[in-house]
């Protein structure tokens, strides 16, 4: 059932960058929806939840899909090519990042099917939108009532002279040797990837409790 609440607004302080969460103007049929802004790039995710299950239906049929259109940069395809393509391969990876990292949080038994779209709406070209896309599907499954045993959040950590840098910029990550997606609840991290240019174990911890820790900023904001 579409969720009939009023708008609801929230701001986020961490790691000096502000994440402003929106809902209940947007997509209101949906679920669950969430509009997801940090400087000049905005994203809104939609989560619809299935009231029951077909009939021999025996999985989970979870769809993640996040896509980013030329029109978010005010673009538009213009020649042979009239529409958007298939999806790029980032597309797909933030797509499967999130996947992974909320598909486990479902119980066992909830075979329900569960769609989760976002689109890229506004782009600022310095401010990357894939992990707020992550933030989104934590936040617009938080307000569906799905049995989801979240919230999550997901950032991205970069090192920029020595000094860990969350959310970091196109120009912050074109000086970092640290590339780092994280992705975890209160109380643990679940999942991790990314590259790093030969540092040691003892600097991957550090990185990894500068994440969680900024992930714990954020879910207290979602809840």
């Amino acid at each position: 059932m579409p969720h009939s609440m009023n708008a609801i607004t929230q701001t986020i302080e961490v790691g000096g960058k502000t994440i402003h969460i929106e809902t209940g103007r947007l997509a209101k049929q949906a679920t669950g929806s969430v509009v997801v802004r940090m400087g000049d790039t905005m994203v809104l995710t939609t989560v619809v939840v299935a009231d029951g299950v077909r009939e021999g239906q025996s999985f989970f049929p979870l769809t993640v899909d996040y896509r980013e259109k030329y029109s978010a940069a005010g673009k538009f395809p213009c020649g042979f090519l009239k529409r958007e393509n298939r999806p790029s391969d980032k597309e797909v990876l933030t797509s499967r990042v999130i996947d992974r990292t909320i598909r486990p949080l479902f119980p066992d038994g909830f075979i329900n099917e569960v769609q989760i779209i976002t689109g890229v709406y506004s782009a600022d070209f310095e401010i990357d939108a894939d992990m707020l896309g992550g933030v989104g599907a934590s936040a617009a499954l938080s307000v569906t009532g799905a049995p989801f045993d979240g919230p999550t959040a997901h950032v991205r950590v970069g090192r920029v002279d020595g000094e860990f840098v969350l959310f970091p910029t196109k120009s912050e990550r074109a000086e970092s040797d640290f590339d780092l997606v994280v992705a975890g609840k209160e109380d643990a991290l679940v999942m991790v990837e990314g590259e790093m240019d030969e540092v040691s174990e003892a600097d991957m911890m550090d990185a990894f409790d500068f994440a969680h820790n900024a992930i714990k900023t954020i879910i207290a904001g979602i809840k």
